[in-house]
């Protein structure tokens, strides 16, 4: 089998992923084997490749979002079946979907209706999984008395997703872009009200008419906005955050009894969580996009399973100026050569 592989982290100036053949995946007895259609590309990937190596005599196959179809089954994997058309996400203490086949646990995955393309489906994981469990924790729901919500970095996948799913909840959400054609994406989203997020916050929000905000979502940068972040919380407010905001003075926090979140989209899986929850909330999102009520978030398509295409995804997730979601249409080896 091929895949993009690496061995030493390194910087993109210094690019070192190949497409090389490596064994083929060995499904775990919970597993489903797919056959890989389109990848989804996140920052964090970049973020690995920058930081991880692997063991001695190894590599690291990155990626964990992905599309494809259903070619073999674990003996305990229930609810697929061979040539079903499904998108999920991964273990990232596994290797990823950055190969023509990738074995995934069953239960962070969902079958995608035949209406919603390979494309779209690779667009959405990631992105929904994020934002919903860094705003609904657990639950189904925002927290009680939240229904108005600032998402830092709207625009980019997580907060385009976030956007969405909270005004399916009726919330009145105001998102930050810096540029015209990101303003444009996060307005499209769904959000209320724009905002920059180089520019001072709780002005802008009080030019608006809005003193405070019930919670707050910060995509990246969190640790450059902490002090905005906790002005225009009002008391008992929440904050989520998905990047590592680095040293934290919660007094600012105390001041204002506010509740900190934080999420990591592989926890239910490498931490001994339920992950089964994710299945399902994919298989939600899959039925929501079909049925208008939320869109997929692609706004540049790649093609080809190559060290090129993939140089240039990385790319783009290190420019810090995408919107939406980068996908690569991957060509395999069982007929999908040309993903719907």
């Amino acid at each position: 089998m091929r895949a993009l592989a690496y061995e030493k982290a390194h910087p993109l100036d210094a690019f070192a992923i190949e497409l090389v053949d490596v064994a083929e995946p060995r499904p775990r007895d919970g597993d489903v084997l797919v056959e890989v259609a389109a990848i989804g590309i996140n920052p964090g990937e970049a973020a690995i490749r920058r930081t991880r190596s692997a063991a001695p005599g190894s590599r690291v196959v990155l990626g964990w979002e992905f599309a494809g179809v259903v070619v073999a089954l674990g003996k305990s994997a229930t609810g697929f079946g061979i040539g079903d058309r499904v998108m999920g996400t991964g273990d990232v203490t596994r290797d990823g979907a950055w190969a023509e086949r990738v074995a995934v646990d069953h239960r962070v995955v969902a079958k995608i209706p035949d209406e919603l393309s390979f494309t779209d489906a690779a667009s959405l994981p990631i992105g929904v999984l994020t934002a919903w469990e860094a705003l609904f924790r657990d639950q189904d729901s925002l927290p009680a008395g939240v229904d108005r919500v600032l998402v830092i970095g709207a625009a980019g996948g997580v907060g385009s997703m976030a956007t969405q799913l909270m005004k399916a909840k009726s919330a009145f959400v105001i998102g930050t872009a810096s540029r015209p054609e990101s303003a444009r994406w996060v307005t499209a989203m769904g959000a209320d009200l724009v905002v920059d997020h180089h520019g001072d916050l709780p002005e802008q929000l009080r030019a608006a008419g809005i003193g405070t905000v019930d919670a707050v979502l910060s995509t990246s940068g969190t640790g450059g906005h902490l002090r905005s972040i906790t002005d225009v919380l009002r008391p008992f407010g929440h904050l989520a955050f998905i990047d590592a905001a680095g040293p934290v003075d919660l007094g600012a926090f105390t001041g204002k009894s506010l509740s900190l979140h934080t999420e990591m989209v592989f926890s239910k899986i490498t931490a001994g969580g339920d992950p089964s929850t994710q299945g399902r909330i994919l298989a939600r999102t899959a039925q929501d996009v079909v049925a208008g009520r939320m869109r997929p978030i692609v706004t540049t398509t790649l093609h080809g399973l190559t060290a090129e295409t993939m140089r240039t995804a990385h790319t783009l997730a290190e420019s810090g100026r995408t919107v939406g979601k980068t996908v690569l249409v991957a060509h395999g080896s069982r007929g999908i050569a040309t993903p719907n």
